[in-house]
């Protein structure tokens, strides 16, 4: 019943999908800096009121300005349009299945060497190809997305630089130029946000919430929900040997063998989980990159 459950789930996930295509071109164009897109993006970022919550559009514009940031640093998406798809359907299927299910997603591949994924405010989600190429099945790919869907869900990120007061009274961002201090403290709170998701990570209790909630996501849309221990066991290969941890998933995440015990400890939650679909012959179709 749940192997019927996740293929109507992932046709479901197309229509998702298929706006995502129009959300890559966006990508593209703001990562260039000449490009019109970027300039009136650039100005449509002034803070102009205040209240205790921030709303979903300005969560999602404070979302596209780290994604730029995310893309400077990991490099745009791979040129592979069949992948990206794929990926997408598979990350909205458990989206669907996560605790924040009403707002859209979109996932985005990078052509990056770093074997990453980070998820900014608003649900863009990005996953590096060196970490898809490292996966073996789509219940590990499905884990990986869900984890960082967890993150967006729990609003990780807005409430680690709300609690450093980044955006203390902070409601709503419009379309204007930036000019004067509502202007620079949004620009200071992006920088320091920046330096939370990219450098330093988010707070250990977050990590291990996001884990939790990919191991019962994977589980709600009918996946193997080992298959997010799966991924730490193969990055726990990947850190004894890496040379440069920088910006990898296990350099700003809590240690692997800790993740790896809690999420041990759960599993024991799923009696049968074994025989769930991990789902090998598709993803090594789409995600096996050449």
């Amino acid at each position: 019943m749940r192997h019927l459950l996740l293929f109507v789930l992932l046709a479901l996930a197309v229509s998702a999908s298929s706006a995502s295509a129009g959300f890559f071109d966006k990508l593209q164009k703001l990562a260039d800096p000449e490009s019109k897109e970027r300039k009136i993006f650039s100005g449509a970022t002034q803070v102009l009121s205040s209240s205790q919550e921030i709303d979903y559009p300005t969560e999602r514009v404070i979302g596209e300005s780290l994604a730029l940031e995310g893309l400077q640093r990991f490099g745009n998406p791979v040129k592979n349009e069949s992948l990206q798809k794929y990926v997408n359907l598979v990350g909205n299927a458990v989206a669907v299945n996560s605790k924040r299910a009403t707002i859209p997603y979109q996932f985005a591949v990078l052509d990056s060497p770093v074997q990453n994924a980070f998820a900014v405010p608003g649900g863009v989600i990005f996953v590096s190809r060196a970490l898809v190429s490292i996966l073996d099945d789509e219940a590990e790919l499905a884990a990986v997305l869900a984890h960082e869907v967890g993150h967006v869900s729990a609003k990780h990120a807005l409430k680690s630089t709300q609690r450093a007061q980044f955006f203390e009274g902070v409601g709503t961002i419009t379309a204007a130029s930036v000019r004067g201090d509502k202007g620079k403290k949004f620009a200071s709170a992006i920088g320091d946000m920046q330096a939370v998701l990219f450098d330093k990570g988010l707070d250990k209790e977050m990590e291990f919430e996001a884990d939790a909630a990919a191991m019962e996501t994977s589980y709600r849309t009918g996946y193997d929900p080992a298959g997010m221990i799966r991924v730490l066991e193969k990055l726990q290969k990947v850190e004894a040997t890496s040379k440069d941890k920088k910006g990898s998933w296990f350099s700003t995440h809590p240690p692997l063998n800790e993740r790896i015990a809690r999420l041990q400890a759960q599993l024991q939650k799923y009696p049968g989980y074994s025989s769930l679909v991990s789902v090998r012959d598709r993803f090594a179709k789409y995600a096996k990159l050449k």
